[in-house]
């Protein structure tokens, strides 16, 4: 068994969450809609895309919105556009990423979905900026 570094991926509940993503990486980078892309913008459709994977029914909520500037506050998850939202809002969003990093994405999907469709979107572009370090380290991603 591998050992634990500092560097490497520690949140083993989502390791299938993340086959799956992968694939969905590789779909989308093969299909037109997606074939001018940046690497990002295609870990991020892996992710709204993943509910879809997983079950019959698509979450209400709409269509899927274009690809917002991903996280950076240096400390925080959170992407530039929900720096400013009120603070129980910035709470709830980092509770949905807290719930995906240790009992997987279906559990956090599912909570999600009770959830205002910024606090969705802003979810999961937190959570496209948590995982891109480590699809770039399974070289899933460049």
């Amino acid at each position: 068994m591998e050992e634990s570094t500092s560097s490497s991926f520690e949140y083993k509940a989502l390791e299938s969450d993340i086959q799956s993503l992968a694939a969905e990486v590789q779909r989308s980078r093969e299909s037109a809609e997606f074939k001018n892309a940046n690497e990002r913008a295609l870990v991020k459709e892996a992710i709204r895309a993943f509910p879809r994977l997983n079950s019959a029914e698509r979450p209400p909520g709409g269509g899927v919105p274009s690809p917002q500037p991903a996280a950076s506050a240096a400390n925080s998850p959170l992407p530039d556009y929900a720096q400013s939202a009120p603070a129980e809002v910035k709470l709830e969003i980092e509770y949905l990423l807290d719930v995906a990093l240790q009992h997987g994405l279906n559990k956090a999907f599912a909570e999600s979905e009770k959830s205002p469709y910024f606090v969705q979107d802003a979810f999961h572009d937190a959570l496209a900026g948590k995982l891109y370090p480590e699809l770039q380290r399974r070289g899933i991603v460049k």
